[in-house]
Protein backbone atom coordinates (compact mmCIF):
# COMPACT_ATOMS: atom_id res chain seq x y z
CA UNK A 1 0.00 0.00 0.00
CA UNK A 2 2.66 2.20 0.58
CA UNK A 3 3.63 2.38 -3.12
CA UNK A 4 0.40 3.47 -3.84
CA UNK A 5 0.37 7.27 -4.44
CA UNK A 6 -2.34 7.98 -1.83
CA UNK A 7 -1.43 11.94 -1.69
CA UNK A 8 -0.66 15.09 -4.38
CA UNK A 9 1.66 16.67 -1.88
CA UNK A 10 4.58 17.18 -4.76
CA UNK A 11 2.49 17.97 -7.33
CA UNK A 12 0.40 20.40 -5.40
CA UNK A 13 3.63 22.23 -3.70
CA UNK A 14 4.97 22.30 -7.50
CA UNK A 15 1.67 23.89 -8.55
CA UNK A 16 2.07 26.75 -5.63
CA UNK A 17 5.46 26.97 -6.01
CA UNK A 18 6.61 25.94 -2.43
CA UNK A 19 9.50 23.44 -1.29
CA UNK A 20 9.47 20.65 1.02
CA UNK A 21 11.65 22.82 2.74
CA UNK A 22 9.03 25.50 3.42
CA UNK A 23 6.64 23.16 4.05
CA UNK A 24 8.85 21.47 6.85
CA UNK A 25 9.48 25.23 8.51
CA UNK A 26 6.12 25.76 8.36
CA UNK A 27 4.99 22.41 9.80
CA UNK A 28 7.77 21.97 12.48
CA UNK A 29 8.73 18.65 10.43
CA UNK A 30 11.82 17.52 9.39
CA UNK A 31 12.61 17.57 5.88
CA UNK A 32 13.27 14.13 5.33
CA UNK A 33 9.80 13.59 6.24
CA UNK A 34 8.10 15.78 3.76
CA UNK A 35 10.22 14.20 1.22
CA UNK A 36 8.65 10.52 2.36
CA UNK A 37 5.58 12.26 1.98
CA UNK A 38 6.25 13.78 -1.53
CA UNK A 39 7.23 10.43 -2.92
CA UNK A 40 4.91 8.27 -1.23
CA UNK A 41 7.04 6.27 0.63
CA UNK A 42 4.79 7.21 3.99
CA UNK A 43 1.68 9.30 4.75
CA UNK A 44 1.34 11.93 6.44
CA UNK A 45 -1.65 11.65 9.71
CA UNK A 46 -5.01 13.67 9.05
CA UNK A 47 -4.08 16.16 11.45
CA UNK A 48 -1.00 17.20 8.89
CA UNK A 49 -2.91 16.89 6.14
CA UNK A 50 -5.68 19.45 7.31
CA UNK A 51 -2.63 21.56 8.57
CA UNK A 52 -0.84 21.62 4.74
CA UNK A 53 -4.18 22.47 2.94
CA UNK A 54 -4.74 25.54 5.19
CA UNK A 55 -1.20 26.23 4.53
CA UNK A 56 -1.78 25.79 0.55
CA UNK A 57 -4.65 27.22 0.74
CA UNK A 58 -6.46 24.45 -0.82
CA UNK A 59 -9.17 22.11 -0.12
CA UNK A 60 -7.88 18.79 1.88
CA UNK A 61 -9.58 16.87 -1.00
CA UNK A 62 -7.26 18.33 -3.55
CA UNK A 63 -4.17 16.58 -1.27
CA UNK A 64 -5.51 12.75 -1.59
CA UNK A 65 -6.26 10.47 -3.89
CA UNK A 66 -8.50 7.67 -3.12
CA UNK A 67 -7.26 4.11 -3.84
CA UNK A 68 -9.38 2.90 -6.99
CA UNK A 69 -10.94 -0.80 -6.88
CA UNK A 70 -11.50 -3.50 -9.29
CA UNK A 71 -14.66 -4.90 -9.60
CA UNK A 72 -14.58 -8.29 -10.48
Amino acid sequence: MANENLNRLKVVLAEKNKTNKWLAEQLGKDQGTISKWCTNTCQPDLKSLIRIAELLEIDLTDLVRLPITKES
